[in-house]
């Protein structure tokens, strides 16, 4: 089996394109993982996502516990055969999902008790069993089981998750036995001082690889790429960079500027299920009825199929009409755009140019 590597090729300021090796393939950084929650990214195929550009993609230890389960899943030849994409596959310990389904969670030191979606029934999820799980899927990278708090939070709260976060990740770290490589999470909420003792603490425990959790809770955008680019500075040069769940077009820019490798987000597909569309032109909303006999294509500066083929008049028409179609040609687009703007991202580092990149990008149209 090929061993877990990460190496940076390039540099421009304090971004950094670079390579990360797994068990399933190369990863080349900066990179977007589109988000398959539960085995699937919503309405496109596993080639589909290949002829966007994608490298890999993230799925989630809590549903695919609860639906269909890890031991079926496991029984079955792991999670990359089971949703037969031959790529890289990053899990979610679930806990942003102890952070995001208010009412149905309590958490302690020992983890967290879920009452299922479901159903209804108690499920316990420890740092222990979340890698436990995370090794029956047989994922690439399995991230530790965390802390993420609310925001806003008082800084004792903040400071209460934090430790607890570092607590988790030494028992995650010691359990794992999986196929690939674990990820630490530094937790902190948007307090600097909480930030870099996270950072350190973690970076003592030696993961292979780090995120940056607990943002995009709440925070304007400036909040964010603040603590992204303040976090990355404070992590392993040679480790990749993980910024969790942020997705607007301008944080990824930002956050790349600061330092990031690594990227996830229902952004894409959501908004394309709901007819917002991410075009070199700005943003579009498909409903609007300014479309209704528009003959250009979508973005004509974008070589998917949604764009060569179809007309935005044809679009509105399929998504007004709640066509299954609309779905995954919007969706076939939105990923699309987002590879591309990581192709662009990466290219620019690479010529030293990602400041000009950046500054055209994020310019007023």
């Amino acid at each position: 089996m090929i061993a877990f590597a990460f190496e940076l090729t390039h540099r421009d300021g304090a971004a950094r394109r670079g390579r990360m090796t797994t068990p399933h393939g190369t990863v080349e950084t900066p990179a977007f993982m589109p988000v398959g929650t539960q085995g699937a990214v919503k309405a496109v195929t596993p080639d589909e996502l290949s002829s966007c550009g994608t490298q890999i993609v993230l799925a989630n230890t809590y549903h695919l516990h609860v639906r269909p389960g890890h031991d079926l899943i496991r029984d079955l030849g792991g999670l990359h055969r089971f949703m037969n994409w031959n790529g890289p596959i990053l899990t979610d310990s679930g806990g942003f999902q102890a952070f995001s389904m208010k009412g149905l969670t309590k958490l302690d030191e020992d983890g967290v008790t879920f009452r299922s979606h479901l159903d209804g029934s108690i499920l316990r999820l420890t740092p222990e069993s979340s890698m436990e799980i995370q090794t029956a899927l047989g994922s690439d990278v399995a991230m530790v089981l965390d802390h993420c708090p609310s925001l806003p939070a008082t800084r004792e709260a903040l400071e209460q998750a934090s430790a607890r976060t570092t607590r988790w990740a030494r028992r995650s770290r010691d359990a794992y036995r999986g196929p690939g490589i674990p990820f630490g999470i530094v937790q902190g909420g948007t307090d600097e001082t909480l930030r870099e003792r996270s950072a350190a603490e973690l970076a003592e425990l030696d993961f292979p690889g780090y995120a940056i959790g607990g943002v995009s809770v709440g925070e304007p955008p400036e909040a964010i790429a603040r603590v992204a680019r303040f976090t990355a500075a404070r992590l392993p040069e040679t480790r990749p960079r993980y910024l969790m769940g942020v997705g607007r077009p301008e944080d990824l820019v930002e956050a790349v500027a600061g330092g990031v490798d690594l990227f996830d987000c229902v952004m894409p597909t959501r908004n394309a299920r709901n007819g917002t569309l991410f075009t070199s032109q700005g943003k579009i909303n498909i409903k609007r009825e300014q479309y209704r006999s528009d003959p250009r294509p979508l973005d004509p500066a974008c070589p998917c199929e949604t764009c060569t083929q179809y007309s935005r008049a044809y679009l509105r028409h399929l998504f007004v009409s709640n066509e299954i179609l609309a779905s995954r040609l919007n969706t076939l687009h939105n990923l699309s755009y987002y590879m591309g703007l990581m192709t662009a991202l990466r290219e620019a580092i690479a010529a030293g140019s990602l400041g000009a990149f950046r500054e055209a990008f994020l310019a007023p149209r």
